[in-house]
């Protein structure tokens, strides 16, 4: 045990992760910023040629800013959160050092594919589930790597009274790895079909007709969806006490949250299936129970900002803090989609779930590498202007995205639903089209104007990394008196 305890914390997977978490995220956002603008000039779409279509780079943004930036922050912070909410080093076991180094190896190359073949044109064409079959054995080939990295901390573990979060990354784990798995069973056409459909990595789905729709969005659906929220509350749970310097304000919230969420949760992603061809009773039970889904995800929200009442004013001088709070009200704004009616609006308009990837995990993990960067690198934040200036022109891009977005996908709705007196549509798709440019415009420079601002904390991130004033003591929290440990 003494040795153990002489043993400090090993963050150099953490440091790897965190480097990921910066390049995917400026590749996703500026392929999201080229894609946003080509709306508004189609011309856009001819610089370079068929790869830089929208049909191309949709899928890749898409696909990196969920697999690429989220997974890579989210790994970040197990390896950061893991050791120490466990009291526990990876140096313990010179194995899980192994396995998390090929892990991220494995993890970095699969992304990097990923972009290659999606800007190539090849992919299943189907939403959250466009990897082709070689990447998707890939993909489960790190997740269990992951794996036995995360079980394996675990079962060495010093602390023996378990977090929350540790309950967060370990329902990460196993319901992505079973939902990923039946998503994406497909049949390589290699092994059966000869000509032009037998290319080595085209395949056909295992699913047909009705069945092949019902399995993409209700399983792909729940694939993007766990990790945007399991192992995003994972990370607010761990963070937020400790720059609040306070317990989560409700432990007993904090479990029925989660065992909620635990057991209605693959029922939700039918929601995207209303007015489809689908049983209706699919429909029913999937957005009667994501009723209660946004009960659950409002309690956490209400547990999260009654946390941190009593340090309100903590939020004028603690950065940090600032990006957990306003990613908790930007997610607790963005359920009210799950409303039946709300629905009915924004399945079939330009509506998208791009505004939780800004508002709510994009702050998240901003706060959180903010967190881990002084600790790793033992530095000072190197500019806390930098940090206040990309924090409001992001807040500002988040706003002016969502408001643009709903009051274009409530015109468009409108303008869907109108008759003139012969009982024909009084408007035509077109017209439809050219009331949303100026909503496009403003979506645009959104995406831009948010760009910007990662592009500062990534500066910022590398100049804390390089060039922040040392420290030799644990950097000190936002409720934390100036000489107090």
């Amino acid at each position: 045990m003494s040795k153990i305890t002489a043993v400090g914390y090993d963050d150099s997977t953490t440091k790897v992760f965190t480097f990921a978490t910066v390049l995917f995220g400026i590749v996703g956002m500026f392929v999201l910023s080229m894609a946003a603008w080509q709306l508004v000039y189609p011309e856009l779409n001819n610089l370079a040629g068929e790869y830089g279509t929208y049909g191309r780079l949709r899928p890749i943004y898409t696909n990196v800013m969920i697999y690429g930036f989220t997974l890579s922050g989210v790994f970040a912070s197990w390896y950061y959160v893991g050791q120490r909410v466990l009291k526990v080093s990876m140096r313990v076991s010179p194995f899980l050092m192994k396995v998390a180094r090929v892990h991220f190896v494995l993890y970095f190359i699969t992304i990097s594919l990923a972009v290659v073949t999606l800007s190539a044109g090849f992919s299943t064409a189907k939403q959250y589930s466009q990897f082709v079959w070689p990447i998707d054995l890939l993909v489960v080939a790190w997740w269990i790597l992951w794996g036995v990295c995360l079980f394996g901390l675990i079962y060495l573990r010093r602390e023996k009274t378990m977090s929350v979060s540790i309950w967060y990354y370990i329902a990460t784990f196993i319901l992505f790895g079973v939902v990923y798995i039946f998503s994406n069973i497909e049949i390589p056409t290699m092994f059966f079909a000869d000509g032009v459909y037998s290319d080595r990595i085209h395949s056909v789905s295992t699913y047909i007709g009705s069945s092949d729709v019902v399995s993409q969005w209700w399983q792909s659906y729940d694939v993007a969806n766990i990790i945007t929220i399991f192992p995003i509350f994972a990370m607010v749970y761990y963070f937020l006490p400790k720059h609040c310097g306070q317990n989560i304000y409700s432990y007993k919230l904090t479990l029925l949250s989660f065992w909620g969420l635990l057991f209605i949760f693959f029922w939700t992603g039918g929601q995207d299936l209303i007015y489809l061809l689908v049983p209706n009773t699919i429909q029913t039970i999937s957005l009667t129970v994501s009723v209660v889904f946004i009960a659950l995800l409002w309690g956490i929200g209400i547990n999260i900002l009654l946390t941190i009442k009593e340090k309100s004013e903590q939020l004028q001088n603690n950065s940090p803090l600032r990006f957990f709070v306003v990613a908790t009200l930007f997610f607790m704004l963005y359920t009210i989609q799950y409303i039946k009616p709300v629905r009915a609006i924004t399945i079939f308009s330009d509506w998208n779930t791009h505004f939780v990837m800004m508002g709510w995990i994009g702050f998240v993990l901003m706060g959180a590498l903010y967190h881990m960067a002084t600790r790793i690198y033992k530095r000072e934040i190197f500019s806390s202007r930098f940090m206040a200036t990309h924090f409001w022109l992001q807040v500002m891009a988040v706003l002016i995205y969502f408001s643009s977005m709903w009051i274009a996908d409530i015109a468009q709705d409108v303008m869907w639903k109108s008759y003139d007196e012969y009982g024909s549509l009084s408007y035509s798709f077109v017209d439809t089209i050219d009331m949303l440019r100026p909503y496009y415009i403003a979506k645009a420079i959104a995406v831009s104007v948010y760009f910007v601002g990662f592009l500062i904390f990534a500066i910022n991130i590398y100049k804390t990394a390089t060039s922040g004033k040392m420290i030799r003591q644990n950097p000190a929290m936002g409720h934390e008196k100036k000489g107090e440990k």
